[in-house]
């Protein structure tokens, strides 16, 4: 007999109503009929889905607790839908060294409530071969904040990694240019202009376009597997569907607040809709029509303290809390027949999964680990950050209906979120 069978759900497209049995964590039964098991689930007919990656989160843990922690992250991250996150580097101490990744994975271990992997810094060069032994989702390059003769000793060093159980490195980047920048950054501030639209003006397109089109030569010349975090053109994706078609190993990211928010939001929210790189305007930002040319969506959770937001637009800290309006987001959108579960499934499940290795993650299917999200499509809500889990009770999603939300979130068979309640659970490293 099976530890659980998960009974009557609708598994998506084929729209059919199936048993799944799931044993010591795995899924290793999946029906039409009837499965006994030791304790059955009544889904009742509802939406299964694999539960859900964010392959893109920053837990502020260590050195910025006071803004989000691993258990309040995480408890988010349950509270939405996700079983997996995959936390970047630049805490303090940055993920920069075997020392401080070792560290966080004891942090997340104690801590963590959904399962975990760890990007790792690329801006230690002597660090780089101990680190890449300890399998992070990838080596992170914040473009940004480096000059093109140290990214090309970077990309050098990654370049001469050698494939860890047949996989290739993989080298998540931040894509805007560290000279256009600035440069634009210091002629908008010499305006001495406060209003935070401003700040669209300080990091323009043209700063993520050029770091895209050096990202994608950069790959070709070293033989790398990149992806570009939170792209936020239109112009950005076609160059990387460009680059694909040439053959370049290149993968792309949207997020929610990307793709369904515009510069107009900073005249309602101000610092609470800044973050890098910033919304965009209607003419160039991305749209649910051109997600046939994105890889992935992360949510960049990036949670601060509401002081730190409220500070002048050139102190106030960048990044929106995004772990538990992602899924409700979306799926408002199949609601109302912009875009389908398949899309769903293959940009924050089946991608991320593939992309970042994660071998037993992304999939219904026998031998994958039994993580799931349910979802009530009839269930509606309006945002409240006030209610968050995280720690950041802000969000420029603020005050909108949504309708379709998750109602159970199970993790290796266990439940860790019901109906808004979220349980305790022990989240794992998922590249031990």
């Amino acid at each position: 007999m099976l530890d659980l069978c998960l009974s009557n759900c609708k598994i998506v497209p084929e729209n059919i109503e199936y048993s799944i049995g799931i044993n010591d964590g795995k899924i290793v039964s999946i029906k039409r009929s009837t499965i006994k098991a030791g304790k059955t689930i009544e889904i009742n007919g509802k939406i299964v889905l694999p539960g859900l990656i964010d392959a893109h989160v920053h837990l502020r843990d260590p050195g910025f607790t006071y803004k989000e922690d691993f258990r309040s992250g995480t408890t988010a991250a349950a509270g939405g839908g996700f079983t997996t996150v995959l936390d970047m580097p630049n805490t303090k101490p940055p993920t920069n060294t075997a020392e401080t990744f070792k560290n966080k994975i004891r942090i997340g271990e104690n801590k963590s409530l959904v399962d975990f992997g760890l990007h790792a810094g690329a801006d230690n060069p002597e660090q780089i071969k101990k680190l890449a032994a300890l399998k992070p989702a990838s080596f992170k390059i914040f473009m940004d904040l480096f000059d093109d003769d140290f990214l090309m000793n970077i990309f050098g060093e990654l370049s001469d990694l050698p494939e860890i159980d047949g996989i290739k490195t993989v080298v998540s980047l931040h894509a805007e240019d560290k000279e256009i920048v600035n440069r634009y950054t210091n002629m908008v501030k010499s305006k001495e202009n406060l209003n935070p639209i401003a700040y669209v003006d300080a990091r323009p397109p043209l700063a993520e376009e050029i770091a895209v089109s050096k990202a994608i030569l950069l790959a070709k010349e070293f033989n790398l597997k990149m992806h570009v975090c939170h792209a936020s053109t239109k112009k950005s994706l076609n160059l990387i569907k460009k680059a694909k078609f040439d053959g370049c190993n290149i993968t792309s990211e949207v997020t929610p607040h990307h793709l369904f928010l515009d510069s107009s939001y900073f005249e309602q929210f101000g610092n609470f809709a800044k973050t890098n790189p910033p919304l965009r305007n209607k003419a160039n930002k991305i749209n649910l029509i051109d997600l046939h040319n994105v890889d992935i969506i992360g949510t960049d959770h990036a949670p601060h303290t509401i002081s730190e937001k409220e500070e002048n637009i050139w102190n106030a800290p960048p990044g929106i809390p995004g772990l538990e309006t992602a899924l409700p987001l979306i799926l408002t959108q199949i609601n109302r027949g912009k875009t389908s579960f398949e899309v769903l499934k293959k940009l924050l499940c089946e991608n991320p999964a593939r992309i970042f290795n994660l071998k037993n993650k992304g999939f219904i299917k026998e031998g994958m680990d039994a993580d799931f999200v349910v979802v009530d499509m009839k269930k509606e809500d309006i945002i409240n950050p006030d209610n968050f889990y995280s720690k950041a009770h802000y969000s420029p999603f603020k005050g909108q209906k949504v309708q379709g939300l998750p109602i159970m979130t199970i993790l290796r068979g266990e439940i860790v979120m019901k109906e808004g309640e979220v349980y305790e659970t022990n989240g794992k490293f998922v590249y031990s």
